[in-house]
């Protein structure tokens, strides 16, 4: 079974190789079909229709990729509540990484929940796979 993503965001350049400055890939989904990603793939398209360094692609993972899906909790204390640096003298956490997105979501809870009277401090969820590249 294959199961598609919508991977993308604003990059540095129209090289579309790195990610513009404080910026980081966007990861939606897995979706369980290519129309429920194709929608979502089109809304993030169209919303971005008029940035030249922004580009969302549909990728297809099949199941045997799956056990390759890898989740992260990173972050920590941020400069300013852009949160796109870290604070001065600081380095955000990168905890991980988890098999699953429960065992990753009950790790950010917890930081979320410890740093919760913290305006600067944010943590989030990445996905990190080998997600075939090819055509779905």
């Amino acid at each position: 079974m294959k199961r598609y993503w919508v991977v993308g965001g604003e990059y540095a350049d129209t090289d579309f190789t790195v990610f513009a400055a404080g910026k980081s890939a966007e990861r939606l989904g897995p979706f369980d079909s290519y129309n429920e990603a194709l929608k979502v793939w089109s809304g993030k398209a169209w919303g971005s229709v008029d940035s030249a360094q922004t580009r969302y692609t549909l990728l297809t993972e099949d199941a045997d990729t799956r056990a390759q899906t890898l989740y992260w909790v990173v972050g920590g204390e941020y400069a300013d509540t852009g949160f796109s640096r870290p604070a001065a003298g600081k380095r955000l956490e990168r905890l991980g990484p988890f098999a699953t997105e429960t065992d990753a979501q009950k790790v950010w809870s917890g930081k979320a929940w410890s740093t919760v009277d913290s305006a600067m401090t944010r943590y989030r969820i990445e996905i990190e796979t080998d997600i075939d590249q090819g055509e779905p």
